[in-house]
Parts: C-alpha cells; structure tokens; sequence
C-alpha cells in the first residue's frame, strides 16, 4: 500500500512539473524581467538620450545642463568593461584604481564629481530612474558642479548591462 501512495505521488509531483508556464510570469506569480538587448541601431543613440533625460531632471530641478564629453565617455566605457570582467559592481578598477585615476587616463582636465555605476539587464532610462530613486547616486547626477558627463556600457552575451556614468567640471 505504501509503495503504491508512493509511486502515485510521485506521477503527481511528475505532472505537477509538466504543467504550463504562462510566459513573462514567474513562479511568484509576478511579471519576470525582460532584457534589454541593445542593437547597434541603438548604440549611438543611448548616451544622447541619457544626456537629454539628466539635462531635462537637472532643468526642472534648476540646474544647468551638463554636455557629453568624449574623455569622460572613455573612462566610463573602461570601468564598465572592467566592472563586466570582474563580475562585480564597484568603484575600483581590476588594477586598483579609482574614478580619479581613470579620468586622469584619459587626460580629462576638469576635476571629478562622482561616478554612478549599475549591473542590470535594465535600459539606460530604467537604470536612470533607479539612480534618480537613491540619494548618493541623485546627488552625482544633480549636482549643481557638474558641467560635463561620461557615459558607457558593456553588454554581455547573457544580456546583463554594466552601465556607468562619470560627472565632470
């Protein structure tokens, strides 16, 4: 008897498992994340939608607007490849160094206002949002000394987009 509650139990679990998966939704009933895949259409349009989206948050906050700089572009499209390569999203690069050592690379002659930095499989705007959500990652983007940006990412084949973005003056 035992034997046969078991073997009937385990062809409902088996069954269980087969049944359908309404796609997009998760195990917790809950919409899954979609991937943002960035085509190389898209490519070169990003970094002048990111700047007009901080431009338009930095005017109705009154702030001046800042401009994309291509020196700080470069130091961001190298912390993000870096930050994709060690798997990790943080501040300091696979050899130590830090947002300063990295515009000082790229001969940047303004100084450094903060550097903003996300893993995600989230767009450029939704990444924006985000930032815009946590006070030290608005402060970088508001702040009232920044007259230049640096944006850049690196998309791995999986999808996950490390996003980095660097203020300037």
């Amino acid at each position: 008897m035992i034997r046969i509650l078991s073997a009937l139990m385990a062809i409902a679990l088996a069954a269980a498992a087969c049944a359908p998966v309404e796609p997009g939704i998760g195990t917790d009933g809950k919409p899954l994340p979609k991937v943002y895949r960035i085509s190389r259409g898209d490519a070169g349009k990003i970094p002048f939608r990111m700047v007009d989206s901080v431009n338009a948050l930095r005017g109705a906050a009154g702030r001046a607007p800042v401009a994309l700089d291509s020196k700080l572009n470069a130091a961001a499209a190298t912390h993000s490849k870096d930050m994709a390569r060690q798997n990790r999203p943080w501040h300091f690069g696979s050899d130590g160094s830090s947002p300063i050592d990295r515009i000082s690379r790229v001969d940047y002659a303004g100084r450094l206002v903060g550097e903003t930095i996300s893993e995600t499989y989230e767009s450029e705007l939704e990444t924006l949002a985000a930032w815009m959500d946590q006070p030290d990652t608005r402060r970088v983007i508001m702040s009232p000394d920044a007259r230049n940006m640096g944006f850049a990412w690196h998309q791995e084949s999986g999808g996950k987009i490390w996003w980095t973005l660097v203020m300037g003056n």
